[in-house]
């Protein structure tokens, strides 16, 4: 198994504010995509990465990539409009060889590696497509246009997905080569697509960084994993 990863970073993340991409924020004295970019290839199974950069980044991300001292290959290219458009560019400039591709948020710069692997093997053990959840906690209400609660969702049923979401190679491409679909995440084309996804357990410190308040709770991760608690 052949495993390779796109990170889709072409987005500006206008909730962080700041007018800078998302990816390029600066999270413990490194930009969210390096933490990223670290995470994954903390991974022995992932060998290629390929990040789809804001088109007018590319060379200062190329730049920035080549500090890191990781074992991955990594490429950079020019992402497109959307997060899907990002994703099948960045699939086109993987090597064919790769058999399960990874496809990683930027904004989740802190997933843990036993999660990337947990996705990889999934994928490697026969799963067309394999996402990583976290039970949901709060109280969920579906409301109508109205501002009316029309009713509790029963949360047990329910999870949120996280990334790295896994795929074989050829399910992927199949989700992406239907040019009419869109979703929020990859495995949402997959399954509009027809394919079955699987669940594997996430972890919370796989949280996404959307907001200034998360920055401060992803410091604090870090933090803690250094040992510094203060």
């Amino acid at each position: 198994m052949t495993v390779g990863c796109i990170i889709p970073a072409a987005g500006r993340g206008e909730r962080m504010g700041g007018g800078q991409p998302k990816a390029l924020r600066t999270l413990a004295g490194a930009t969210l995509l390096e933490h990223a970019v670290r995470a994954m290839a903390a991974s022995r199974k992932v060998t290629e990465i390929v990040i789809a950069a804001p088109p007018d980044q590319v060379t200062s991300i190329v730049s920035l990539m080549s500090s890191l001292r990781i074992d991955a290959r990594i490429d950079v290219v020019a992402g497109g409009d959307t997060r899907t458009d990002s994703v099948r560019l960045g699939l086109a400039a993987l090597p064919s060889t790769c058999t399960t591709i990874l496809v990683h948020d930027a904004a989740r710069p802190l997933v843990p590696v036993d999660v990337v692997d947990r996705v990889a093997a999934a994928v490697g053990d026969g799963a067309p497509a394999v996402v990583p959840v976290v039970p949901i906690v709060d109280t969920v209400k579906q409301v109508d246009e109205a501002g009316q609660v029309v009713r509790t969702v029963d949360r047990s049923e329910l999870r949120a997905a996280q990334t790295p979401q896994g795929f074989s190679a050829e399910v992927l491409r199949n989700a992406l080569s239907t040019a009419s679909l869109e979703a929020t995440d990859d495995a949402g084309l997959v399954e509009q697509a027809g394919h079955p996804v699987l669940v594997v357990p996430g972890d919370e410190e796989a949280m996404k960084v959307t907001r200034p308040l998360d920055l401060l709770v992803a410091e604090a991760i870090v933090r803690r994993r250094s040992g510094r608690v203060h």
